[in-house]
């Protein structure tokens, strides 16, 4: 699976748990995330970035807003298990 279509994927993941996952955590925690959920994260603020076509504005965008992402990456892992 190439990068373009995993990263799709993961902001789909992403869109399907937000709202549920903003209400039950509002304020995202940076300080406890483990590093799956860091991943996990920056992949679904790269996917949700501006201009997706571009893989350095999207990283840029994920560097920057990938706490935002926090509580949407840790329902998407929770719910794996």
């Amino acid at each position: 699976m190439n990068t373009s279509r995993r990263i799709l994927l993961a902001g789909m993941a992403g869109l399907a748990v937000v709202p549920t996952a903003v209400a039950a955590a509002p304020i995202p925690a940076i300080g406890g995330a483990t590093v799956a959920e860091e991943r996990f994260a920056r992949m679904i603020a790269a996917a949700h970035a501006p201009d997706v076509t571009c893989a350095r504005r999207a990283e840029l965008y994920a560097e920057a807003h990938w706490p935002d992402y926090v509580a949407a990456a840790r329902a998407v892992l929770d719910a794996r298990v």
